[in-house]
């Protein structure tokens, strides 16, 4: 590891001699310091420094998924975050669910801690209840004609089992589309729901998942596997790239069996299945289609940041297996796919958590990355992310927050 200087950090020449020969010598190097500057880690080639990719807020102007359905119960509440918002998202007697930032106008109590009531929600300090739209339908103690401003509601919609909050202008939300989930509808196919609290800062978790050169940190689980990237396409909005891989040494695992519903021998030629990875901000996916051009796995996931230093994320994924052709096979061997998959995934959240702690002992970005997919994903979500947020305690970066002013509805920037 090389130690490089902050990311914002320039360097000035302090040197005073003004004679002629030693101006031209100054003027040489100053040429090819600045050659070299342009092309290091930190600096575009126009000299602009590059924002440290671990400090980008994720841009809140998309619809990102902020519970299950089953978290939710039907007259209860839910309280959850987005970047260290606090958001209660609740089901009416109706089974409505709608989202409200989670306190009460009154005296700022969490409203999750409180209850609902037909299709509002009843602050469980002094009963002040709001209704879907944030708006304070009733104070016991007040009249109707002296109602008190309400609090911020967010755009919010269930689908397939995940509930998406819009959390950022609300006047985009209908511009934005809610993302395609892949194949868990399809019922030629078996979906798997998972996720959990990882701590890092979501573009870990990208680059872990589209950069398949890292299958050496699977190698108990997989065997000795050789990926090959074979083809890589960026577009507005998103990157993608595909692989095929091939068993130098070892035996295939169970649960790689289930996915293909085939053997694929050491050795032999099984190099030819092709596996694309795709980001499409601020989502994933990931895809095998066998030789056949069969769709034998789809994979969505999310990384929602929950603190507002967005060093901790919870992952949302939906991983689509196609059944096989005997009916009831796949049922048989879920639970050892499922066995199969969380240690991969425990590997991975173990890998990702020990680069966020590099990432702040160090205070900097020193990654020395050099395979061009993740070189044009970290453009990507730099480029995507939010552009007035720095996040990260402890850098000496202002931190943009944003607040809600509910008397005249709009968001105030606080620096």
């Amino acid at each position: 590891m090389h130690a490089v200087p902050p990311l914002e950090q320039d360097t000035v020449d302090a040197t005073v001699d003004a004679s002629p020969a030693h101006a031209a010598a100054q003027n040489a190097a100053h040429a090819a310091a600045t050659t070299a500057h342009a092309h290091a880690p930190g600096h575009a080639a126009n000299h602009a420094p590059v924002r440290d990719l671990r400090r980008v807020g994720i841009h809140p102007d998309y619809w990102y998924p902020l519970a299950w359905s089953h978290e939710v119960k039907r007259g209860k509440t839910h309280g959850v975050t987005f970047a260290g918002d606090p958001i209660v998202l609740a089901r009416t007697e109706s089974g409505k669910v709608f989202a409200l930032e989670d306190r009460c106008a009154h005296r700022q109590v969490p409203l999750h801690q409180g209850v609902v009531t037909g299709e509002s929600i009843r602050c469980g300090y002094h009963g002040w209840t709001y209704d879907c739209s944030g708006k304070c339908v009733d104070v016991p103690y007040l009249g109707r004609d002296r109602l008190p401003n309400g609090v911020r509601s967010y755009p919010c919609q269930e689908i397939e089992g995940l509930i998406f909050v819009f959390p950022g202008n609300a006047e985009f939300a209908d511009q934005r589309p809610l993302p395609d989930l892949g194949s868990v509808a399809d019922k030629k196919y078996k979906t798997r729901r998972f996720g959990r609290p990882v701590n890092c800062h979501y573009s870990f978790m990208h680059e872990n998942l589209m950069d398949m050169n890292h299958q050496f940190l699977h190698r108990k689980q997989m065997g000795q596997m050789r990926a090959r990237s074979v083809g890589r396409r960026r577009g507005e909005g998103w990157v993608e790239v595909d692989y095929t891989f091939a068993r130098m040494a070892g035996q295939q695992p169970f649960g790689e069996a289930i996915v293909f519903g085939q053997s694929r021998r050491t050795g032999s030629n099984n190099d030819k299945d092709v596996m694309t990875i795709r980001t499409e901000y601020p989502y994933q996916t990931l895809q095998i289609r066998t030789t056949e051009q069969t769709l034998v796995m789809n994979l969505w996931i999310a990384y929602v940041p929950l603190d507002r230093e967005q060093r901790t994320n919870r992952t949302f994924g939906l991983l689509s297996i196609r059944k096989p052709g005997i009916p009831g096979v796949l049922n048989l061997a879920w639970p050892l796919l499922v066995w199969f998959t969380e240690r991969i995934f425990k590997e991975d959240r173990e890998i990702v958590e020990a680069e966020q702690r590099a990432h702040d002992s160090q205070g900097a970005d020193w990654n020395h990355e050099v395979f061009p997919v993740i070189n044009d994903l970290r453009a990507l979500l730099r480029e995507c992310g939010a552009p007035d947020q720095l996040v990260g305690a402890g850098t000496g970066d202002t931190v943009v927050i944003r607040f809600w002013d509910s008397r005249h509805g709009n968001p105030l920037a606080n620096t």
